[in-house]
């Protein structure tokens, strides 16, 4: 029995010998260096595009009660909370037609915009959960205090109401989305 003991007792020093055999390791520091970023695009939705709005007056109705277009999908991208602004490129459309000399409407008397199904976790400023006014003068704000994430999203729609003071033609103006960083 002693012998069976002695015997087993070896066995198992030489396999704790055998366990703690010498190691090596290597250590490697990673650094992921991080900068602020942030984006803002519109999305495909269906056929709406979201780089060219075509609203089309036809009837005496469309100018008596203006028209409204199809809505578009806002996508903001940010690593930081962010805001979003609105405006017109210039304070009047530039007009392309037949009528001299050119007639000056005002963008922000005849095109307003609102937004609508608001998923940026942000609030809608200045009311424009309807329809307001879009000026060519000024930034607007229309999102405030949003949450970052990589699908940020907002929908806008806009209404015309040229009215009956205006010519026949194409009227054009850019509106510029802005989505700053707080």
């Amino acid at each position: 029995m002693k012998k069976i003991v002695a015997i087993l007792f070896i066995s198992l020093c030489s396999i704790a010998a055998y366990a703690q055999s010498p190691n090596s390791s290597a250590t490697q520091t990673t650094n992921l260096n991080l900068n602020d970023a942030i984006e803002i695009a519109f999305t495909s939705t269906g056929t709406n595009t979201g780089t060219v709005v075509n609203m089309a007056f036809s009837t005496v109705n469309d100018y008596a009660n203006g028209v409204e277009s199809a809505q578009y999908q806002i996508r903001v991208r940010s690593n930081r909370k962010f805001d979003v602004e609105v405006e017109a490129s210039s304070d009047y459309f530039t007009y392309a037609g037949t009528t001299s000399p050119a007639p000056q409407m005002k963008v922000k008397d005849v095109l307003d915009m609102r937004i609508l199904n608001n998923s940026t976790g942000g609030q809608i400023n200045g009311g424009y959960h309807q329809y307001k006014h879009i000026n060519g003068d000024n930034d607007k704000r229309i999102l405030n205090d949003c949450d970052r994430g990589g699908n940020q999203t907002f929908n806008i729609q806009y209404r015309a109401q040229p009215g009956f003071s205006f010519p026949a033609g194409t009227y054009t103006t850019n509106i510029i989305y802005t989505a700053t960083q707080d």
